[in-house]
């Protein structure tokens, strides 16, 4: 069951203005008329210390890129450092599970999975086995009650860690999958990327591991939105690392949260169904470290703009407004104690959109 006293919130969309182009070959471009009071929030993100290291910030409202800003270089294991620029790839981290959201949407719209059932995980087949009563649906709302730990503390013991780079690696979906139950599955949330990486293990179990799973996620998702240099990491079993990895420009980021903001519409073809847009919307649970509502492998936020957003370790953001038609995605570096920070900045961001309706 979800958690008590969340909020009764309606999923809330924005339809594309008349005579905006859609961004599927390139983004149209704006500005607002208090454009200098945007652009001033916009240096607090790389001038204020608080933030971190900010890499890259991308304003859209109205269909239309109107603060678009670089900032610092990335680091290689392999070659010499490269500055950050509107054509580097940039690292989802946990973003990467809100894109896993709308290719398992895909497969719902399809009828090829239903989140009521049953989760189809060949290591939870004997009936006898508690973790057997594990709904697809549970693991989509980090309700699954598996006992896994999710701390990038290196003086903890980390499940996530050694999924990600231990012994977990090569594998990942069943590494997940072999934690034992700590909760009844429904009862608690626990914020669990090897939850997502099961959910992974079961999209490619349906659409094929390897390379028929990447075909799919481009088919279906990437070259639809005109994502033209979108990729994401296999394990080695063939299953697309969703909790953590995929790489994409903050313009192609910006094209997956459109999809959101327009409803699971692109072109006047619907991608993926309102209504499974719907389930990112609708908080079913409260961190209590944050204070933030997770629906479906999306966070919540219940302010007045209806504002949701996918988020990744060290404060990568996408942010969907839908009442302001705006999208606010933020890539960088913050410290974990600074999270509130930088949702304070966020809010200052949101008030100037607001002002310029």
């Amino acid at each position: 069951m979800p958690d008590l006293d969340l909020p009764t919130l309606t999923p809330r969309y924005a339809p594309a203005p008349a005579g905006v182009p859609w961004p599927t070959t390139a983004w149209p471009r704006g500005e607002l008329a208090n454009q200098a009071a945007l652009e001033r929030v916009v240096d607090e993100a790389f001038t204020e210390p608080s933030l971190g290291i900010t890499n890259a910030v991308l304003v859209v409202r109205g269909g239309r890129v109107v603060a678009e800003r670089y900032g610092g270089v990335q680091e290689f294991f392999d070659r010499p450092a490269e500055l950050i620029t509107d054509e580097s790839p940039l690292l989802s981290w946990s973003m990467a599970k809100s894109v896993l959201h709308a290719i398992l949407g895909t497969l719902v719209d399809a009828g090829r999975l239903d989140p009521d059932e049953h989760a189809p995980v060949g290591a939870w087949c004997d009936p006898l086995d508690p973790r057997h009563r594990i709904r697809l649906r549970d693991l989509l709302a980090m309700r699954d009650g598996l006992d896994f730990v999710e701390t990038y503390e290196l003086d903890q013991p980390s499940d996530v860690l050694t999924m990600l780079f231990g012994d977990g690696r090569h594998d990942m979906a069943a590494f997940a999958a072999g934690r034992p139950l700590a909760h009844e599955p429904g009862t608690v949330f626990n914020y669990s990327s090897g939850s997502s990486n099961i959910l992974s293990g079961i999209v490619a179990d349906v659409v094929g591991h390897g390379e028929p799973y990447l075909a799919y996620l481009r088919d279906t998702l990437f070259a639809p939105l005109g994502m033209s240099q979108a990729t994401a990491t296999l394990d080695d079993a063939g299953v697309v690392i969703a909790s953590s990895y995929v790489h994409a420009r903050a313009q192609d980021f910006a094209r997956f949260g459109l999809l959101y903001l327009r409803g699971g519409e692109w072109e006047g073809r619907q991608l993926v169904s309102r209504a499974w847009v719907d389930t990112a919307q609708i908080p079913l649970s409260r961190d209590e470290e944050s204070g933030h509502y997770y629906a479906w492998q999306w966070w919540v936020s219940a302010d007045p703009y209806g504002t949701y957003w996918a988020s990744g370790y060290e404060g990568q953001m996408i942010a969907v407004v839908p009442a302001l038609d705006a999208l606010v995605l933020r890539f960088g570096h913050t410290p974990a104690e600074n999270d509130p920070d930088l949702y304070r900045w966020r809010a200052r961001l949101l008030e100037v959109l607001a002002a310029s309706l």
